[in-house]
């Protein structure tokens, strides 16, 4: 492993830049899953699975919950702890360290936020199924989106036997109207000013380095994935010198025709980043 490790360092190294895609592994090797009835989920949210039988944060974010109130307990719980009171982990600060210096651009289906907190620019990041952190509302009544830090660590304190106080619900300023988490939760966020305007900023990075060398680093996206693996695979093959690595424990894809400018590893990503950094190039 330490000369495939010394290799990745190398063309991290040379590259003109760098493009992150990353799915749901990344947050796996973090110790976030949200598919997993595990011990953080039945830690942190034991209430909620007695009492609505809710098995995972998945389950939790997209239930329909009788109240607001309820609703907003179960929301500004998660976001608080996962968001706002949890450290950067030790990973994405390796990430942070080993990408410095390069011109680089992030597409993730994470909604956890935690990019930027490991030290990446806002301008960077393009969240493409929403983030926690933001808030829109509950209506549709209007594109706009709010950063939820305050409301949600009110609620979060102020929560009360699985509810928040009904004074605290935050409401869209504009029709009245509850506000929800930022969530690509139907086919209308993908038609948003927000999320179009991110995705010319993703086009204009890979044209701006057309030709050039361009490393992909993908971090736990699972094969079937057609929102990033599947454009991350086309682009290495449509650029000539562009070199594909992609992360995964347990299911490394790499399709025959970029086999040649591509590396796979497949482990905890975790490790392998901190491993990488580390690594001297010979």
């Amino acid at each position: 492993m330490k000369e495939l490790y010394q290799k990745i360092k190398e063309h991290i190294e040379n590259a003109d830049a760098i493009l992150i895609g990353a799915s749901n592994g990344l947050s796996i090797s973090e110790g976030y899953n949200i598919f997993a009835d595990d011990n953080w989920f039945q830690e942190n949210f034991g209430d909620f699975r007695s009492k609505y039988g809710i098995h995972s944060v998945l389950e939790g974010a997209f239930y329909s919950f009788p109240t607001e109130e309820e609703k907003w307990a179960f929301s500004s719980r998660l976001i608080s702890r996962k968001c706002y009171l949890e450290q950067p982990s030790r990973m994405m600060k390796d990430l942070y360290e080993l990408v410095s210096g390069k011109d680089c651009f992030i597409v993730t289906s994470n909604t956890e936020d935690h990019f930027v907190p490991a030290g990446f620019s806002r301008d960077q990041v393009f969240e493409m199924e929403g983030r926690m952190t933001q808030s829109r509302c509950a209506s549709d009544c209007c594109e706009d989106v709010y950063e939820n830090r305050e409301d949600v660590l009110r609620m979060a304190e102020a929560e009360k036997n699985g509810l928040v106080p009904s004074e605290l619900i935050p409401r869209c300023p504009r029709c009245g109207s509850p506000l929800t988490v930022n969530f690509a939760d139907s086919q209308m966020f993908f038609q948003t000013r927000q999320f179009q305007s991110k995705m010319q900023d993703y086009q204009n990075f890979v044209w701006k380095y057309h030709g050039k060398n361009l490393v992909i680093l993908e971090l736990g996206v699972g094969w079937r994935n057609r929102m990033i693996k599947e454009p991350l695979m086309q682009l290495a093959a449509s650029e000539p010198n562009a070199v594909y690595i992609t992360f995964n424990k347990g299911e490394v894809y790499i399709p025959a025709e970029i086999q040649e400018k591509s590396i796979g590893v497949d482990g905890d990503i975790a490790e392998a980043l901190h491993k990488i950094l580390r690594t001297e190039i010979m």
